[in-house]
């Protein structure tokens, strides 16, 4: 019973989604102008019944009021009851003994109620009181003299059944316009919403992003059209960002194919005519092969670096509460178990920040890796990690050529590699890649000059409290990790 009775609502509600926007707007307006008209019809049936009940009343006592005084003059024996007029109103005269008089022709009454009794006693001075028989009469007793004289009105319901018919009709014209009301009214206002459809539909049809949707309507429409058209402009940056990714992608990785493939096609065609160790010298094909390892490392790094690239974001990582000093360290390990050869004075300061630990520690490893390919061998790469006010700032200092001042604005280009450095090994990716890093992380990365007349890439982020366990424990004094 329980299951059936929690399907019921899923099944109404899987029907009613079933209907269109503008179906049900039409359904509600009806419903709810049928609703209004019915609890309208029902109040002032309420009010018109007790409006003419209140005027029977009064008027049945003051007609016994004229009654009872002729009585009084007359007698109640002797007073003049006229013939029955046949409009409804009754008249009964009681007499001292219990007995009644009536006027000629008049329908029977209903019997004496023991109320009416005791207002001709003297008991009481009057009565007001309704018959529920089938008839339905309104009976007003008042006491005069010895007896009573006693007025009833039969209750007439058709003013009330009128009205009521009535209140149908109108109710009915109004529910049929307002469902027609309702229509236009939901026509009219999800014109927009039409047009908005069609021009979605003809983006998705065409693939067209340059396709603006008019800017028409006002208050959610207006927000709805500008949010679509936001996100149409997202789309087309998008879009042409994966070109531009594209276009740079084939043009870097022509150069490294095509030199793999020419020293490959070499070592076929020798290897073919069966003059390899001939025509080709043992040290000659050492460093053939040494090329080849070198140009197939290359193409590595540089797909590893177009992937992070393609995936636009970070944001598969969870940003946490990390402190940058243990990165950096960790980067820096890395940077010596790739390049041996390279020195690494690490100068850093226990500073927390909230990041993505993965991309932060890629983000600094290449920054170590570019100051490693121009920093002398007898001089090491400095990185330095500490707080400066609201920010924590790592700076990484080579003693190499440094940076010219026609290449500083494009040094975070992607694919971008000054004239200087075409000899050395990279895709023009790894700067690339920090700037997006740092941008996530709501920071800044900057060149400049350094005091060993290398370059000095700078990079700031915003600070975060430590952990309430650690920022306990602090003394003040910050303790560098070398």
């Amino acid at each position: 019973m329980s299951r059936s009775t929690g399907r019921e609502p899923r099944r109404l509600t899987r029907w009613w989604r079933g209907w269109s926007l503008r179906t049900r707007l039409t359904v509600i307006a009806a419903t709810a102008i049928a609703v209004s008209v019915f609890v309208a019809f029902q109040l002032a049936s309420e009010l018109l019944d007790r409006e003419l009940r209140d005027t029977a009343e009064d008027q049945l006592r003051a007609d016994s009021r004229v009654l009872a005084t002729k009585a009084e003059r007359a007698g109640l024996t002797q007073v003049e009851l006229p013939p029955y007029p046949g409009d409804g109103r009754l008249v009964r005269v009681i007499l001292p003994d219990g007995s009644t008089r009536t006027p000629a022709g008049q329908p029977a009454l209903p019997p004496l109620s023991e109320g009416a009794g005791r207002v001709a006693r003297g008991a009481s001075a009057d009565l007001m009181e309704s018959n529920d028989s089938e008839e339905g009469y309104f009976i007003y007793t008042l006491g005069t003299g010895d007896g009573a004289v006693q007025l009833a009105h039969a209750a007439d319901d058709s003013p009330v059944n009128r009205f009521g018919f009535g209140m149908l009709l109108i109710g009915l014209l109004c529910v049929v316009g307002g469902a027609l009301v309702g229509r236009t009214v939901a026509r009219t206002g999800l014109a927009p919403i039409d047009r908005l459809t069609a021009a979605a539909v003809r983006v998705a049809d065409t693939r067209d992003l340059d396709a603006d949707i008019p800017d028409e309507g006002g208050g959610e429409i207006r927000r709805l059209i500008r949010s679509i058209n936001a996100m149409l402009a997202a789309l087309r940056d998008s879009r042409g960002a994966q070109r531009l990714l594209a276009e740079d992608a084939a043009h870097e990785l022509k150069t490294p194919l095509t030199s793999l493939r020419l020293n490959v096609e070499l070592l076929i065609r020798l290897d073919r005519r069966g003059t390899l160790d001939t025509a080709l010298p043992a040290e000659s094909r050492t460093r053939l092969l040494n090329d080849l390892g070198a140009q197939v490392a290359e193409l590595s790094t540089l797909a590893a670096e177009l992937t992070e690239l393609a995936r636009g974001d970070i944001g598969d990582e969870s940003a946490e509460l990390l402190d940058l000093a243990d990165v950096v360290v960790a980067a820096a390990t890395r940077a010596r178990s790739r390049v041996p050869d390279i020195e690494i004075a690490l100068d850093v300061t226990s500073v927390w920040v909230s990041g993505r630990p993965a991309a932060l520690q890629r983000a600094v490893l290449n920054l170590v890796d570019n100051a490693g390919k121009w920093s002398p061998a007898d001089q090491p790469v400095q990185v330095r990690l500490h707080a400066e006010g609201r920010s924590a700032v790592l700076e990484i200092d080579d003693a190499g050529p440094g940076i010219d001042a026609a290449d500083v604005p494009r040094v975070f280009d992607r694919f971008y590699r000054a004239d200087s450095a075409r000899a050395l090994p990279g895709s023009g990716l790894g700067l690339s890649i920090v700037q997006r890093v740092v941008d996530a992380h709501g920071g800044r990365a900057t060149v400049a000059r350094s005091a060993r007349g290398g370059a000095l890439l700078r990079v700031d982020l915003p600070a975060a409290a430590p952990p309430a366990p650690i920022a306990r424990l602090a003394t003040g004094e910050d303790t560098a990790v070398r």
